[in-house]
């Protein structure tokens, strides 16, 4: 019997002997697990499954099952006990009229987690009155995953919405509303979707990502057999651990150079950049107003600091804010989502527009993904994403409109930005768009 098929027959066993007052059982792992956890959560044939990687890498966790499924949040207080968290997530136009299909959020508290911490490991259930079903869905789990095969699919088609000419009288539209004060800025974006030769799995393609690409939140939302969403985004909506808040303004962005040269040139230009400069400050501001009312003090790192990922370079001012006692994670959610770094400003006016002009329903890109819990809770701006489903990969881009944009070169920050994960499955992919 293995170290991992031991722990699962200590945590029935703990399952089986429990009170009636638990909520939680928990079994740590003395040793590391001789599996991937992408790997085992694709292995696993409970739903909802959900998987995510903190951007600083010391919390992984693969949830799986669904004891409660949540619409709102907000009743999840009511019944989450100590070190239980709810997992799932915002999306960016679910249940408007644009996208009547897609739900507004989802949440589910799993019926079982996998965690590591740092390098700790453990297993863990959340009981319901029937602890028979809790066996039952332990005894489902398989115990071992395969090694998942690197990518080998290919691209017959690629297409854009909005195509090229599109984009650009989109673009004229928006820079005619801000000379005429309708907004600062507004976020606009595009969905690329991939015609395979070959269906991929999500798991696949975010095992890939988590190889390539660093310094980024991981996750991924399986919500059947047939759609998955995922995503490698280096953008954190905020933390919260009790009443500290941190969050972060990441706006401006350029290329990376082809040699280490070229590269501090475009960083060096990124950072003296009056228009990346002007939009990062927006975001700033808009956090600022959007966070007063919930907190006591709220600091702003004074210099953009650099953000070098593998195919961008992005601007970022880290914030902290001391939160007024009583301040929850779905309030928090709902005062910082969409950030003016995915919508514009003001919100409501480039809400507006986007959801009247953009010729596409965004869905779950742009929206936020993470956990909350009474103590603490996560979020993550699902930027640098894909909806896998079949033979088909939908991928999202958006770039903010302010003054000084040109519409090229916001078409090339797209390609840029999709590229984190369209350049995993090809490095030459047809009709010119960049790797």
């Amino acid at each position: 019997m293995s170290h991992f098929q031991q722990t699962v027959a200590s945590l029935i066993e703990r399952v089986q002997n429990s009170q009636p007052n638990e909520v939680r059982c928990v079994e740590v792992l003395t040793h590391k697990p001789s599996f991937a956890f992408i790997e085992w959560l694709h292995a696993q044939p409970l739903f909802p499954k959900f998987y995510w990687q903190s951007r600083d890498t010391r919390e992984e966790v693969v949830a799986l099952g669904q004891i409660h499924t949540f619409s709102d949040p907000a009743p999840a207080y009511a019944i989450l006990g100590e070190d239980q968290r709810i997992w799932g997530g915002r999306s960016f136009d679910g249940h408007t009229d644009k996208n009547r299909r897609c739900m507004g959020s989802f949440f589910f508290l799993p019926e079982i987690e996998l965690a590591r911490f740092d390098s700790e490991w453990s297993l863990a259930v959340n009981l319901t009155d029937d602890r028979k079903q809790t066996i039952k869905a332990l005894n489902k789990l398989q115990l071992d995953a395969a090694s998942l095969p690197p990518l080998s699919s290919h691209i017959d088609r690629i297409e854009h919405i909005p195509e090229k000419p599109q984009w650009g009288k989109l673009v004229d539209t928006v820079l005619n509303g801000i000379d005429a004060e309708d907004y600062k800025k507004v976020v606009l974006a595009r969905k690329t979707t991939l015609t395979l030769d070959k269906p991929i799995c999500a798991a696949q393609l975010l095992k890939a990502s988590y190889l390539q690409n660093h310094h980024s939140f991981h996750f991924m939302l399986v919500l059947d057999s047939k759609h998955s969403f995922i995503g490698s985004t280096p953008e954190r909506l905020y933390s919260r651990h009790g009443t500290e808040l941190h969050t972060e303004a990441l706006a401006g962005t350029i290329g990376r150079g082809d040699n280490a040269t070229q590269d501090m040139e475009l960083a060096n230009w990124l950072s003296q950049d009056t228009k990346n400069l002007n939009e990062n400050q927006y975001v700033v501001d808009d956090i600022i107003e959007r966070l007063t009312q919930h907190s006591h003090s709220v600091d702003v790192e004074q210099e953009a600091r650099l953000v070098r990922l593998r195919k961008v370079q992005h601007l970022k001012r880290n914030i902290h804010a001391q939160l007024k006692s009583g301040v929850n994670g779905v309030q928090l959610l709902a005062s910082l989502q969409p950030t003016a770094a995915v919508a514009g400003l003001p919100r409501k006016e480039a809400m507006d527009f986007i959801l009247e002009n953009e010729p596409f329903a965004r869905g779950w890109y742009a929206g936020s993904v993470g956990f909350i819990s009474h103590q603490r809770a996560e979020f993550c701006v699902a930027i640098r994403s894909a909806l896998v489903v079949n033979d088909q990969v939908q991928l999202f881009a958006g770039a903010g409109i302010v003054p000084g944009s040109v519409a090229e070169h916001e078409w090339q920050e797209l390609n840029k930005k999709v590229s984190t994960l369209l350049s995993l499955i090809s490095d030459h992919p047809p009709l010119g768009v960049a790797s």
